[in-house]
């Protein structure tokens, strides 16, 4: 009886070498590891990540359209300073999008946050479809803006809400699996607007209209999403929780069997709550944010986000197709987009797996050390214009490279590890201010882009840039903790005492029994 009653966990060395019994029962996986409870997880992290594929095509639309709205012998175009704000303003507008996901998530729940982030989004690609029914020049212009600033709403409020219900259905061992679904999402759309540039050339209503659709369809597949069982138990829904629980626990709905596993995580859950619950009534957002374990957090997110978007990460995303040219790139600068995010979306499928075998540390020393020289290949060719600008192949490698690179850790890490780092009871509130600061930083980047090329040069830009990466890369190494297979717990009592304390949990205690029975035979 002792041995049905505790968790299993996975010991394979010493499962081995153990009598047929033991090793059945003590072998198998965790519940949520299994085949049924992982699959059910994937599938409703697919449907909430279906949406980011929007944001991605929001974030790189300006990169397939500005070629069409510089065109002076359109009926309809845009001069330099109009062109920088209609590819900036969706990144003024994240950090508005930021602060309300961090009012929205722990108020309304991770599943109807996520369904207003969509509906916001599908009002911003139909606004941007009907723009041109107008005939009035300002009112073309002013709908643009407005449908591209909802849009950016979007992106801000995207940054975390799937990835913090990833990490919340999931066990440490394959959550990094789930949460990386919104980069893999926003990767995806960025190829998806790609794509639609270089087989749609010069109509941009035609492809706001087929993104509008997407987004709609995106909207609808949120509605068969659980709600999250941790966010259920901080309000105090107990029978909700435990239905969503079973149900990512690869449960059936009728509970016809007593399973021990399950009751002791839903009562660790319970009890993680409860204190949530007790902290967040008898302390503001205010003075929760002087707490260590919050405040350090928010610092260092705020300060990784402001490295990702200073190193021009998403500057090479929106202005691909213009910065391929200004490289010297000789083939078809949309066809250059197109294989950039080709290489973005293949490299962020591999990105969980480098994650958990090289760790977030050393993924993300290796990204921006990788970025800072391609930049500094690039900026050469601008240097030495009778050498190394010569070589026609080099742009093209160093661009491709630069996003593979990026892909590795600077461009997903901030994304990968907001939704580990924060304490349940803050994770809402604090994921949102350091999105905020971070998306404020984007917006200047892209908003200054054009003058820094004026004022720098393309070559010294390109410096710039590389410099920036570098000191990211001393950033990361220095102030970035590494999570790879801590719980959310352990990361919250990192932050809080400085240390890395494994906490002793029956699973914990069960494999340094088998372990010394193991050594004994």
């Amino acid at each position: 009886m002792k041995d049905q009653e505790e968790p299993s966990f996975r010991s394979p060395v010493i499962c081995k070498d153990m009598d047929h019994t033991k090793t059945k029962e003590h072998c198998r996986k965790p519940l949520g590891e299994s085949h049924r409870a992982v699959l059910r997880q994937k599938l409703m992290v697919f449907l909430g990540n279906s949406g980011v594929l929007g944001s991605g095509m929001v974030i790189s639309m300006p990169s397939v359209t500005l070629t069409q709205l510089h065109d002076e012998t359109q009926p309809f175009w845009l001069d330099k300073d109009e062109s920088s704000w209609f590819a900036s303003i969706n990144n003024m507008a994240c950090p508005l999008g930021g602060l309300l996901v961090s009012y929205f998530m722990d108020r309304i729940g991770r599943k109807y946050t996520i369904l207003v982030t969509n509906l916001l989004g599908l009002l911003g690609w139909l606004l941007l479809a009907t723009s041109f029914l107008h005939t009035d020049r300002d009112l073309i212009y002013a709908q643009m803006l407005v449908g591209r600033a909802l849009g950016g709403i979007m992106i801000g409020m995207f940054v975390s809400p799937v990835g913090v219900y990833s990490a919340e259905i999931s066990l440490p061992r394959i959550r990094g699996r789930l949460i990386l679904g919104t980069s893999i999402g926003l990767a995806g759309g960025i190829l998806m607007m790609y794509l639609l540039g270089y087989f749609i050339r010069s109509n941009i209503v035609l492809i706001s209209t087929i993104s509008c659709c997407y987004q709609l369809a995106a909207t609808l597949l949120v509605f068969p999403m659980p709600e999250s069982p941790s966010w259920l138990l901080t309000k105090g829904r107990d029978e909700r929780a435990r239905k969503s629980l079973r149900y990512f626990r690869g449960l059936p709905k009728k509970e016809d069997d007593y399973v021990p596993e399950f009751e002791d995580e839903l009562a660790h859950m319970k009890a993680t709550a409860e204190n949530s619950r007790t902290t967040a009534a008898s302390e503001s957002l205010s003075r929760l944010i002087q707490r260590p374990e919050v405040y350090k957090p928010v610092l260092m997110m705020t300060a990784f986000f402001g490295f990702q978007q200073a190193c021009g990460v998403v500057v090479i995303i929106v202005y691909a197709v213009q910065i391929a040219q200004r490289a010297g790139v000789s083939i078809d600068p949309v066809l250059v987009a197109v294989m950039l995010g080709v290489a973005r979306i293949i490299m962020t499928f591999f990105m969980s797996t480098i994650f958990e075998k090289w760790g977030r540390k050393p993924s993300g020393i290796f990204s921006a050390s990788g970025m800072g020289l391609c930049m500094l290949l690039l900026a050469a060719g601008g240097w030495w214009p009778d050498t190394v600008g010569t070589w026609h192949w080099l742009p093209v490698v160093c661009i491709v490279a630069h996003i593979v690179f990026s892909t590795m850790g600077m461009l997903t890490l901030p994304f990968f590890m907001i939704s580990e780092v924060f304490p349940q009871r803050a994770r809402g509130s604090a994921s949102g201010i350091a999105v905020f600061f971070g998306m404020i930083l984007a917006f200047i980047m892209l908003k200054i882009y054009p003058n820094m090329e004026a004022a720098m040069g393309t070559a010294n830009l390109f410096a710039f840039y590389a410099f920036i990466s570098f000191l990211a890369a001393g950033f990361i190494g220095f102030f970035v903790p590494e999570t790879r297979g801590r719980t959310l717990e352990e990361l919250e009592e990192h932050w809080r005492t400085g240390k890395f304390t494994r906490r002793l949990t029956l699973n914990n205690l069960k494999e340094v029994e088998l372990h010394e029975l193991f050594l004994k035979k």
